[in-house]
């Protein structure tokens, strides 16, 4: 008899429909039930895994069966729901990232802290509607190739001894990783009932991912990488990627097609893809949009398709630029949201040192300083929408002649704040970690480097450097904040406001609530 091996996980969701993502331990036919009224979808396979995602009318609480037989809900546990979205879109979108799937003993709880999500499943239930989110933004790092709990290493070990001996290695051990970070009973109960909107960061292929050619260069003499990518890339499309998609898309999109239609397995047809999709990004799109209301959402791909041409270095490829631009332009929003892994307006003098390097290590001050420039870069992380001076810049004045409210919405930094433009409705909210805190020793550093002594001398190197100002000025008016966290973002009050929790125990709590002043859609 087929099992459930991961979800059911609610992803697309609109006025009308809903899709329901599964993970079974064998082909069958999956069915989902709706207020009696049941649709299915046959399983495909890849890698010896069987997936389907299955398309429903109208909302209420459901089942799944497979095979015919009922599979969910699981006994004592509260009924999932289909919640379906007004024609305003959602009221309350929750969003984060940055969550490692660890123990939740008492150990792993002093290393790591609670983790807000699974405290949020665990007291969902009893909550009044009001407080229920309408939509998840998971914001990158939903899994840690490259950091893998003790359990996922004993897995690994399990199956071989070969290098990489600490980090992920393939697609059946990318597809425990995944069934380890989502079938925690709260955190699965969660994905079953909140629609979920995804976008990977660098920890979910591996740390710094296309932080530079130099990177991608030396990541390409590491004999396990090409495999360990393709397959890193064709898991996020089957767990991630496919639940982004509407219904419509998914019914054109020519890779589906292909491994549905595939003998036995498609697993053939997933690594082509995925391997394509590394070499060549521009042909691939991770990025989405979809219009709530008067508000549109865009999930912005600022890892995968990076244009790393040491003259020409763009967070986001041309193909992307047009797209995006074309989102922004297009008729119908009267306020933008976007989401991106990494956050656009940084601390204003880590922003400028971030130039400064990005200069630096294109040979602004010689080859010797542009070695130096670009080891500092990969081991700290400067690889932000700054580190891509151009696109930053592009995007800015973009997003400056829009006139409408536009609010950025990012995580990667491990920490949260908010932060404004100058004499604009732009707006920079960041919510980093879920789940996985600095240590008391790396926030205090991260308060002097980033917000004291990098706001001293980041100017000055910057100007040094030879580097343009900005297009526009901004400042962190909140934060920061270095909690697990996540935030609510409320579209449907007047100004827009935008709160934080954390959780201690089993119980979630506030940590602030900010008004969004000129964000507010009139």
């Amino acid at each position: 008899m087929p099992e459930l091996v991961v979800g059911p996980m609610l992803r697309y969701v609109d006025e009308t429909s809903a899709s329901v993502w599964v993970e079974t331990s064998e082909p069958c036919e999956v069915t989902v039930e709706v207020g009696g009224v049941s649709s299915g979808a046959r399983t495909f396979t890849v890698h010896g895994h069987h997936y389907a995602i299955v398309d429903v009318e109208g909302g209420g609480t459901y089942e799944v069966r497979l095979g015919g037989e009922t599979v969910w809900p699981l006994p004592d546990q509260p009924p999932s729901r289909i919640r379906l979205l007004g024609p305003d879109g959602p009221n309350r979108v929750m969003f984060g990232s940055c969550r490692t799937s660890v123990p939740h003993d008492l150990v792993y709880t002093i290393s790591h802290g609670v983790d807000v999500l699974r405290a949020y499943g665990g007291t969902l239930p009893d909550a009044p509607d009001e407080r229920w989110p309408d939509l998840l933004l998971l914001l990158g790092d939903q899994v840690y190739a490259d950091e893998p709990s003790a359990e996922m290493l004993a897995f690994i070990a399990d199956r071989r001894d070969t290098e990489p001996k600490k980090e992920i290695a393939d697609f059946e051990e990318y597809a425990e990783l995944y069934r380890l970070a989502w079938t925690d009973p709260e955190i699965r109960w969660l994905l079953s009932t909140v629609p979920t909107a995804m976008i990977f960061d660098d920890h979910d292929l591996r740390d710094d991912f296309n932080t530079s050619v130099s990177w991608r260069t030396s990541m390409e003499d590491v004999p396990w990488w090409r495999h360990r990518v393709v397959s890193g890339i064709g898991a996020y499309w089957v767990y991630q990627h496919l639940g982004n998609m509407s219904p419509a898309e998914r019914a054109s999109d020519e890779v589906l097609s292909k491994v549905c239609a595939a003998e036995g397995d498609g697993a053939e047809v997933l690594d082509v893809f995925a391997e394509h999709a590394y070499d060549v990004p521009a042909d691939s799109r991770w990025s989405y949009a979809r219009d709530l209301g008067d508000t549109r959402l865009i999930m912005l791909d600022s890892r995968c398709s990076r244009q790393l041409d040491p003259g020409d270095r763009r967070m986001i490829d041309p193909v992307e630029w047009e797209w995006l631009t074309e989102q922004l332009r297009k008729e119908g929003a009267k306020r933008f949201v976007i989401g991106s892994s990494v956050p656009f307006l940084l601390p204003a003098g880590i922003h400028h040192i971030q130039n400064w390097n990005e200069a630096l290590a294109q040979g602004a001050w010689g080859k010797t300083v542009a070695r130096w420039s670009e080891t500092l870069r990969q081991a700290v992380d400067l690889e932000h929408w700054a580190a891509f001076r151009r696109s930053f810049e592009d995007l800015s004045k973009l997003l400056m002649g829009l006139g409408k409210p536009v609010i950025m919405l990012s995580g990667d930094v491990h920490y949260s704040y908010v932060a404004k433009a100058h004499g604009l409705p732009i707006y920079q909210l960041v919510c980093s970690p879920i789940r996985n805190p600095l240590s008391r020793t790396l926030r205090l550093a991260n308060i002097v480097a980033q917000f004291g002594v990098a706001s001293l001398v980041g100017r000055s190197l910057s100007r040094a450097a030879k580097i343009p100002k900005p297009p526009f000025k901004w400042r962190i008016t909140n934060g920061p904040w270095f909690s697990n966290a996540v935030a609510i973002l409320s579209l449907d009050t007047d100004p827009t406001s935008v709160r934080w929790d954390t959780a201690a125990g089993t119980e979630v709590s506030e940590i602030t609530v900010v008004e969004l002043e000129d964000s507010a859609v009139r």
